[in-house]
């Protein structure tokens, strides 16, 4: 069974800083690229960040690029994501997903988490 599970998430203040970690199971993780998608309540799936198997190729949406650093390893089938700066835009549930393809207006992925919350508030 193909579990991404996903911690870290809570209440942080503006910025603030926290690091998401994705724990991945029941797939071949190495083989993937990993991406972290957002999702604020009643909106559409935002794409955050894309990271390459071996972890050459790293990839951020405009609004996070300059404040979040992606990272994988391998060895222990764990996804990250460092937030820096965060503000109140940067609230959202966010998503550890697998083989994702971005559309207009939508993202696909093999692979979903349940996702975490991430609160930026003073």
């Amino acid at each position: 069974e193909v579990q991404l599970v996903e911690s870290g998430g809570g209440l942080v203040q503006p910025g603030g800083s926290l690091r998401l970690s994705c724990a991945a199971s029941g797939f071949t993780f190495s083989n993937y690229a990993m991406s972290w998608v957002r999702q604020a309540p009643g909106k559409g799936l935002e794409w955050v960040s894309t990271i390459s198997t071996l972890s050459s190729v790293t990839l951020y949406g405009d609004p996070v690029k300059g404040r979040f650093t992606v990272s994988r390893y391998n060895a222990k089938n764990t996804l990250y994501l460092q937030m820096n700066s965060l503000n109140s835009a940067d609230t959202d549930i966010y998503y550890c997903a697998a083989g994702c393809q971005k559309i207009p207006g939508d993202v696909k992925c093999s692979y979903w988490g349940q996702g975490t919350q991430v609160t930026v508030s003073s």
